[in-house]
């Protein structure tokens, strides 16, 4: 009878998995629980007009963590800032009654904090607050489940390729293969999340093309990143790339809320990851037209060019180590 010994050092590799496993459970529930802990207005861009006496009141009573007041001439200068992006919302104090002006599409938890800042203002005056939604979510859709949704496929879009390619193009002679597979998809996910969203659900009715291009290129974002990690530091890079989309990328990327919804220091770093960054380019470009899809579009060609640039590193890596073949000069 053969006795079965442990290799030796295995007790302090267990207790480091152990203590690895359940940092990562802890990492996971400080970035799910901590933004919504946190959650609430901060530092909302707003408009307001109407008599100077009444928009200065309102900049002064107004807390200034909360909302960032600006003073507009006319009401339609409200509204075209709405509509451009340059606000979130507005307030209209007229002979009638206060004009409240939002955009749902834009961020609903927004929304519903503007709302309530018109009515308490409007009762303030003895008056009456009428809601005016200047880009609503469509008709279909009209609490944007479909775009809130749409961000957990995007992220897995970007992991599924490197893993999935990486098993059937292993190794560095498959790199360039995987590369090439990972921006095809891109270009084939893009289409068919956007087709599910604008034509099945009806979650979107901007342009199909631009909505498209913009989700290609996350996807692409997301996936050569992680492509790119994998390829470099092998299944520790992968795992890397995973978690910072995952646990860091999908709890501040503020989709479902809207950015001003997070703590400013959060929402800036959700928007400067893939996920966030994703989510911005396409409500921008699914509700607003693309009015101020540069920076997130920015950002995503960013992340496309550091993970293809890490790819390409890892390839020339991978030919300096490779063996030389039988019957060729070496240098």
């Amino acid at each position: 009878m053969t006795k079965h010994s442990t290799p030796p050092g295995t007790g302090r590799k267990l207790t480091l998995v152990v203590l690895g496993l359940a940092a990562l459970i802890t990492t996971m529930l400080c970035a799910f629980a901590l933004p919504s802990l946190h959650s609430g207005p901060h530092h909302i861009p707003i408009g307001v007009t109407g008599p100077q006496q009444t928009t200065e009141g309102i900049r002064a009573n107004t807390d200034a963590d909360a909302w960032d007041v600006h003073v507009y001439e006319t009401t339609d200068a409200v509204k075209s800032a709405v509509k451009d992006r340059d606000i979130a919302g507005g307030l209209a104090v007229t002979d009638h009654g206060v004009d409240v002006y939002t955009a749902t599409a834009g961020g609903p938890s927004a929304t519903g904090a503007l709302t309530e800042l018109g009515d308490g203002l409007a009762a303030r005056y003895e008056t009456r607050a009428v809601v005016h939604d200047l880009v609503p979510f469509t008709e279909d859709d009209p609490r944007g489940t479909g775009l809130t949704s749409a961000l957990l496929p995007m992220i897995f879009g970007g992991i599924f390729p490197a893993l999935i390619l990486g098993s059937v193009f292993p190794g560095h002679r498959g790199l360039r293969t995987r590369l090439t597979g990972a921006l095809l998809f891109s270009v084939v996910a893009g289409a068919a999340v956007t087709a599910v969203l604008q034509f099945a659900t009806h979650s979107t009715d901007g342009n199909y093309w631009l909505t498209a291009l913009g989700v290609t290129l996350g996807t692409a974002a997301m996936s050569t990143t992680l492509l790119g990690l994998q390829a470099l530091l092998g299944m520790a890079g992968f795992a890397f790339g995973g978690a910072l989309m995952m646990l860091l990328g999908n709890p501040l990327s503020g989709l479902a809320t809207g950015p001003h919804w997070l703590p400013t220091s959060w929402a800036a770093i959700g928007q400067l990851l893939p996920p966030g960054a994703s989510g911005s380019l396409l409500r921008t470009n699914a509700f607003f037209d693309g009015t101020g899809a540069g920076l997130p579009a920015l950002v995503l060609t960013a992340w496309v060019v550091i993970g293809v640039a890490l790819a390409f590193f890892a390839d020339r890596r991978g030919k300096r180590s490779a063996p030389a073949r039988p019957g060729t000069a070496t240098a």
